[in-house]
This record gives C-alpha cells, structure tokens and sequence, in this order.
C-alpha cells in the first residue's frame, strides 16, 4: 500500500502530493506553484503576497454564511534534513515515502509531515464536498523553519477571519494555546590559517547516529548534542598533548538538536598511540553516560593526510573551549504549567566559512519575554568572552494562554464528543506562528492541533497514521460546531 491509498482518501492523497514538491526552507517556489494550481484546478480563490504567502477563500455552505470566518492555518516549508549516506537532493528530488506498520516514514530524510500534514488539511478543506462549515480561509505560509518570515512579513490584507486554527501541533489528544517565543545568537570566529606542523599525525574524528530531533519540543529528552561531544573530546587532548585543529563542523539547521559533527586535528606523531586509547576510554564514558538515550551513537576516530593549513593555535583554543563551554539545553522549567519547558538554549551547528571564519549558531526560547532575552544575553557574552563577533536575529515572539478561548472550548467539546475523551490543554517550548499573527490582527481566536508524529527535523520523522483520521474529524467537528455557534 501506499501513502495516497491511506483512509481518509482526501487528506492522505493531498499529503502524497505535497512529498512529491520540493519545498526547503527559502526554496518554496514550487510548492507555491502547485498550491495556486491546485486552486485554479478546482476554482477555488487564491492569491499571493509580496513574500509569497499564499491565501485559499471557499465561501461558507449555503445557510451559514453568517457564521465566524475560519482561518485554517500551515507553513509550506519542511526542514531538509538527512543522512550522511543519503544522495537526496532536497532541491528537486521527491520525498520517498513509506508506510510501516502504523506510521509514514521517509527513507533517509526527513519526512516533512511538520507541516505538510498541516498544508494537506487545508487542501482537503478547501474542496470535501461533506464538510459542513462557514467562510473558510487557508493560509499557507513561508520559511516558518527559518525564522517564521511568511508570518512575520504577512500582507496586511491577507486574512479576513476572526478564528485561526493553527495546525502545526504533533500530539494527538493535545490542544495548544501558547508558544514559546525565540531568538537567534550568532557567533563568528575569525582566525588566521598557519601551515600544518610536519611532525604531528593528522586525524578525523566524527559523531553520528544521534537522535537529534526538533530544539523545542525535544530540548528537555536529554539527548546527546553532537557539537559539544566533538568539542568535549578535543578539549581533553588539549589539556594532555599540544594538538592543532584544522576543521570543525557540526549540526546544520538552528531548530534542530545536532546528530553529525566531526572534527580534523592533529597531535605530535609522539602521542598519536596515546591519543587513540584515550578515545576508546573516552567513547566507553560518553556511551554510558547516553545509555537509554543514544542507542545509535557511532563515535570513532581515523587517520587522514596531512592537512596544508590549520586554524592558528590561539583561535582554534578559544573556539575549542568556547563549543565545549557553550550553555546548551534546558534552562528553566515553567512554574505555571506543569512539564513545560519555559527556558533553554540550542548549540545548533558549526560552520567553516569563506574568509577564514568559524560561524557558530544558536538558539533561543522561552514562553517569558524577559528569559528569552536573558538567556540570548547570557549566550551573547560567553561568545564575546571567547573573542567572536555576536549578534542577534530580530526573534519572534510567544504566544501567551488564553484560558477562556472560545475557540479553545469548542475545540475540546468537539474532540471529547468524538473520541469520548477530554483533550489536554497545553502550551508548546516549540515556536509557533500564532504569537506573530497576533501582533497584526490582536483580536484572534487561536488554537493549535494536529496529529502524532515524532522524530520532527531529523530523518528519524514520522507519522501515526490512525492519528490523522482522528485529527481530519476532529477538524470537520470543529468547523461544524464554529459554523452551527
């Protein structure tokens, strides 16, 4: 079986058909393309702005044109993560999907359900002939993974309703009313390159089969961060033997928890012997201080030629102790709701530039202003006291509770009468575009919900596939219920 053949027919099929487009964060030329074809095809309204957002309008069933106007609410963009085996192209090559067991998997790469179950959803709705509902609007909107720049530059007259139902959400029997706001700390190392000692042996150290996973909504599993057990490993050498570092990378997306890194460095030929054994001690410790959490970690060491350059001692010190030192993680736990994360940070990724820099990225969250932008200043000076260049992105801002939502009762009204349960009412450390909405158009109604899936920015993702019946219904109940109000 595949995909396209799941049940509900209408949303599965509509999700087959976003995998095959191509849509990486800043690339989302032609999953816009399909989205505006798709409208014309079946005379459905739709129209851009100046970003390329795009806006769907179907008018209300007949009798209920007077009802509250629904936004349904998903970002076109996925994030374009893979393995360090993987040939998958993101730019032009189809998401290869599979089914196993009760999920949707994909080979090798990220899956991109977060959002394009969301985006599927509101393609269905756009044209069930069964759903009972009033005027809807389905907003699609760009580089959410990168910054949420489609909801923070939205044209002024692109939605016209009072009720938005984000469904960006990856728990079923959840429903969301708050989000963490966020901020990007940049830090650039700029060193001199100095000929690589002839008497040192030369080796490549590397980390990979870690979980990884989404900086929000995983910081708080405990799981491994790739750049700091790379950093963590040179800086020992460095305390026990003179080494120079030639390379260090690691990680690559700011909102994803680093899997890979690997690190190319040398040591006086003297301690290479040495060096080897430390790392087999050193690989027993950090596999055991992960046990139960990094089942895959692959940590190992091999020779390499002889580098012509290495980054100049002095820097690559300060690099070295400045990753291995960096906060990462959470940072702070809410007092107002239990098991929410309120504060933490992510050591993303680093990167060796044009024009001999090292550039270091980072990011922020919390659900409290204030902690957001301590903890940004915090990031901000440890990089400063190692000698980078900081600064800051322009961040995004949260999304606070709103515990007598209409929108909120209806929803969970609607979930219970279905599935004879009560939802959970929740906020998210993950960012969501809601906070941004709000600073344009205050008086929205916002609610967030969407179906299970797990492994999120990593090629680990997946999607339960009962979980998506449930939500396709619970999201006809709720449009109904709006509508009937």
């Amino acid at each position: 079986m595949e995909v396209k053949d799941l049940k509900p027919e209408l949303i599965w099929k509509c999700f087959d058909e976003v995998t095959k487009i191509p849509r990486p964060s800043c690339h989302e030329e032609q999953i816009r393309e399909f989205l505006l074809k798709f409208a014309a095809d079946h005379g459905v309204e739709a129209k851009t702005d100046k970003v390329g957002n795009v806006v769907m309008r179907r008018p209300a069933t007949p009798g209920y044109e007077n009802a509250p106007v629904v936004i349904l609410q998903g970002h076109m963009d996925m994030v374009a993560e893979k393995n360090g085996d993987s040939t998958h192209d993101f730019m032009k090559d189809p998401i290869e999907t599979y089914i196993d067991g009760d999920w949707v998997k994909a080979r090798g790469t990220t899956l991109g359900a977060d959002n394009g179950i969301g985006v599927a959803a509101a393609m269905a709705a756009m044209i069930d002939p069964d759903l009972v509902h009033g005027p809807l609007e389905a907003l699609f909107t760009v580089n959410e993974e990168i910054g949420l720049e489609g909801a923070q530059n939205l044209g002024k007259d692109m939605i016209t309703g009072s009720i938005l139902i984000n469904m960006d959400s990856e728990d079923d029997g959840e429903i969301f009313v708050g989000c963490a706001g966020g901020i990007d700390t940049t830090a650039d190392f700029t060193y001199q390159r100095s000929f690589t000692p002839e008497n040192f042996e030369y080796m490549r150290v590397a980390v990979s089969g870690l979980l990884g996973g989404h900086s929000g909504s995983d910081i708080n599993l405990g799981r491994a961060n790739a750049n700091k057990i790379i950093a963590r490993f040179i800086w020992e050498c460095s305390q026990k033997w003179d080494i120079t570092v030639c390379e260090i990378e690691g990680g690559n997306l700011r909102n994803a928890i680093p899997r890979e890194a690997h690190a190319v460095f040398g040591v006086h030929s003297d301690h290479h012997e040495e060096l080897k054994r430390h790392l087999k001690k050193y690989t027993e410790e950090i596999l055991k201080e992960y046990e139960g959490v990094e089942p895959s970690m692959d940590l190992r060491i091999d020779t390499c030629e002889r580098p012509e350059y290495c980054i100049d001692s002095e820097t690559s010190i300060r690099l070295v102790r400045a990753i291995y030192s960096a906060p990462h993680g959470v940072y702070s736990m809410s007092r107002d709701l239990e098991g929410l994360v309120e504060t933490s940070t992510n050591l993303a990724a680093v990167k060796m530039l044009d024009g001999n820099v090292v550039r270091i990225t980072t990011s922020q969250r919390s659900s409290v202003e204030s902690r957001k932008n301590d903890i940004a200043g915090q990031v901000e000076a440890h990089f400063q006291l190692a000698g980078a260049k900081v600064y800051h992105s322009d961040g995004y801002p949260g999304w606070a509770p709103d515990m007598k939502s209409p929108i909120m009762k209806i929803s969970a009204d609607a979930y219970e009468e279905l599935f004879g349960v009560r939802p959970a009412i929740k906020a998210i450390h993950a960012g969501l575009e809601c906070g941004l909405f709000l600073t344009k158009h205050p008086d929205l109604d916002m609610v967030s919900f969407g179906p299970t899936m797990t492994g999120v920015h990593s090629p680990d993702e997946k999607l339960l596939i009962p979980t998506v019946e449930k939500f396709w219904k619970h999201l006809a109940r709720v449009l109904e219920k709006v509508a009937k109000s």
